[in-house]
């Protein structure tokens, strides 16, 4: 999935983290980079957006069956926004920019990308038997939240199969700096 064009002119994708739930620290910062830094091994660039927000299982219960149908909480959701259903014209047509009255350039307009939220409790919980550590449980909610923002799917054996080898390699390449290590456990279900 590389190789993709540049939208929004020319800045930095920006991530936005917060953090609305009080069950376990969060370090926005560290989840920040590795949104940011996700992003650029996908090859975003350009004025784009995109927000990850940790909230409480009561809120990501809520989203599930509303957006879902599904029951319960869960671990991370993602919300994609597509760029074909974004007005890319925000003015008239006959809307000028600066001193050379330089018609508005679509390319030059942020794109968002779209929303991960994730619950952390339910990380928590899950992480022993799932990613092996609570860290790199969130590492891999922030990147498998993140894929399936840009495309990435796991309906399919085919796209399981990818989307995972592609988890892993952002994991590996920018989370653990290395390898894998042995707690974690690629054959578990992905989130």
């Amino acid at each position: 999935m590389g190789g993709r064009r540049k939208i929004g002119g020319n800045v930095d994708p920006e991530v936005f983290v917060s953090d609305e739930q009080t069950d376990l620290p969060i370090d926005l910062l560290r989840w920040q980079n590795l949104a940011s830094a996700v992003l650029a091994a996908e090859g975003i660039r350009g004025g784009t957006e995109m927000s990850i927000i940790f909230i409480t299982e009561q809120d990501i219960a809520e989203l599930n069956e509303s957006f879902l149908g599904k029951t319960g909480a869960t671990d991370v959701l993602s919300f994609p926004i597509d760029a074909a259903d974004l007005d890319m014209n925000p003015a008239p047509t006959g809307a000028t920019r600066g001193p050379d009255r330089a018609p508005l350039d679509p390319s030059d307009m942020p794109m968002l990308l779209g929303d991960v939220v994730i619950c952390p409790k339910v990380a928590a919980q899950q992480a022993p038997t799932h990613a092996g550590t609570f860290d790199d449980e969130i590492a891999l909610l922030v990147v498998h939240g993140i894929l399936h923002v840009l495309g990435y799917d796991h309906a399919e054996p085919e796209e399981t199969t990818v989307m995972r080898r592609r988890e892993l390699d952002l994991l590996e390449q920018l989370h653990w700096h290395g390898e894998a290590p042995t707690g974690f456990r690629q054959d578990s279900p992905t989130p």
